[in-house]
């Protein structure tokens, strides 16, 4: 199955390849980047294929099962926006010009000190590739975890962080409302540990791709949660929504400090684990403390904090939190 899965994306690659980027890449001149262009059509067509996949089934499930009803539409379309340009646009091209350039700088680097990649295939021998899959889909999601609880705890990093966190209407496209920044750093951690544990570029694609799609469906907007036993085996929308509760998923009990719930990414297990989880079953609020206002002991209201309303003023916003915060570890 995973063999077919492969075989079939490859031909369709190839035909997208040929029939539409190859030409435009040689009309724009940049013929120097054909191989480039060639890695990045894989993931153009694994983009187009994620987005056709929310449009027709959890679109539909948010107009009929929704949470809460959408009270600033004008912020699920820039989620929405985030989605496209980090799906088949700006973020690609990100991708093409700094991590595979700088993945390829790192494994040439390795090769160079003899450093063999520990793959975790040859530790199991006679293994299928479904089953090969699935182990580096956790031994992946388990470093996955220890990045974004990572990334609760330092004041700079939540700077950036807390981007994602600011979504009030939370609905499937908020998945990819991050700052850039943060993006990139996430993409190169786990680039490594992929590169370190053997895995080969197809099959990290897929397992990119599918965690793409699983982390869409815990954002939406759906009153979605899997059962007494699901929900300690794959984070659920209602699971995940906790994470993004104000005041307590990503703040310490309400007291507007760090630390918060829920930090697991696709598997439960390791909040269960390492003594995170919250499983409330309820379908909280979404949003950070800071973000509404605060009244005094005088009575004086003072508004909460800006986050920005579009793309760029969250992405100079978020830059200038990082800077602000960072003074505050080292005060």
């Amino acid at each position: 199955m995973m063999q077919l899965i492969s075989d079939w994306l490859g031909a369709a690659q190839g035909w997208l390849f040929e029939t539409v980027i190859q030409p435009l890449v040689f009309q724009l001149g940049c013929g120097e980047f054909i191989e480039e262009a060639f890695e990045g059509t894989e993931w153009l067509l694994i983009g187009m294929l994620e987005l056709t996949l929310l449009f027709l089934v959890l679109r539909p499930l948010e107009a009929m099962i929704p949470v809460h009803k959408i009270t600033d539409p004008r912020a699920r379309w820039n989620d929405f926006i985030y989605t496209v340009l980090h799906r088949i646009g700006l973020f690609s091209v990100l991708i093409f010009f700094t991590l595979d350039p700088l993945m390829d700088s790192v494994a040439a680097m390795l090769r160079f000190e003899s450093f063999h990649p520990l793959n975790l295939e040859t530790l199991m021998p006679g293994i299928s590739p479904l089953g090969s899959f699935m182990v580096y889909f956790v031994v992946l999601d388990f470093f996955d975890y220890w990045y974004h609880r990572a990334s609760h705890q330092f004041n700079w990093w939540w700077g950036l962080h807390g981007l994602h966190h600011s979504q009030q209407n939370m609905n499937l496209w908020s998945d990819n409302r991050n700052h850039l920044l943060d993006d990139l750093l996430r993409d190169v951690y786990m680039g490594v540990i992929a590169l370190c544990i053997g895995v080969e570029p197809a099959q990290y694609v897929m397992l990119v791709s599918v965690s793409r799609i699983l982390q869409s469906l815990q954002h939406a907007n759906v009153r979605i949660h899997f059962g007494r036993v699901g929900e300690w085996l794959l984070v659920s929308p209602r699971y995940h929504r906790m994470h993004h509760a104000i005041g307590v998923g990503h703040e310490s009990h309400g007291k507007g400090t760090l630390g918060g719930c829920n930090f697991a990414v696709l598997l439960p297990i390791w909040d269960i684990i390492f003594r995170t989880a919250n499983f409330t079953p309820q379908f909280v609020a979404t949003g950070i403390r800071d973000q509404l206002p605060q009244t005094d002991e005088r009575g004086v209201v003072t508004p909460g904090r800006e986050y920005g309303r579009g793309f760029w003023a969250q992405q100079w916003l978020g830059l200038k939190r990082m800077v602000e915060y960072a003074r505050k570890d080292v005060v």
